[in-house]
């Protein structure tokens, strides 16, 4: 049922965003003077490497300001609905890392293992945290492989496409702020 959602989710949103990204990779062209699309080996479902697609933010290693608003909007990331359509992520899911954040994060051992039993996502409860941690990104990605519910699954969808509309720190304040309410 998730794949079929993924499917139909990333074809929707490939429709939906393709004349905003064909926008967006045209500034890119003519603003940075460079290819729009940020390739990159990340760990998929299993530890099993995949190329994630993004648009390009940075330019001589700093962030051009093009690159900051994409970033802010998670514009940037709408490329890898090519991912989800061909199987290598899900929507919602733990982040995909690279070896080398693997690495530094100290992930790379038995312990942390659970975390690749499910593809990466576009989105995910880390993703959407209001605090920025290693401990509390591995706390969200545990919490999800465990128990993951599609009601979760569509909050976290929903709360992602208000980061386009709204901006991350709002999507974010609404995200818990309402959870919050719910447990009083």
């Amino acid at each position: 049922m998730k794949r079929f959602a993924d499917i139909l989710t990333a074809l929707t949103g490939l429709i939906l965003t393709l004349p905003l990204q064909i926008f967006c990779a045209c500034m890119i062209l003519i603003f940075d003077r460079q290819n729009p699309f940020f390739l990159q080996t990340r760990l998929g479902k299993e530890k099993k490497h995949f190329t994630i697609f993004k648009l390009r933010t940075m330019k001589n290693d700093k962030v051009t300001w093009l690159g900051k608003f994409l970033r802010k909007t998670g514009l940037d990331e709408l490329p890898q609905l090519w991912n989800i359509l061909v199987g290598q992520m899900s929507f919602v899911g733990p982040r995909p890392l690279t070896d080398a954040d693997v690495e530094r994060l100290g992930w790379n051992d038995e312990f942390h293992r659970m975390r690749w039993k499910l593809k990466p996502g576009l989105t995910g409860l880390a993703q959407l945290s209001p605090v920025c941690h290693k401990k509390m990104s591995w706390f969200l990605d545990k919490k999800y492989v465990l128990c993951h519910p599609i009601m979760l699954d569509l909050r976290i969808i929903f709360s992602s496409i208000s980061v386009i509309l709204a901006g991350k720190k709002n999507a974010v304040k609404w995200m818990y702020k309402s959870r919050y309410e719910r447990t009083r």
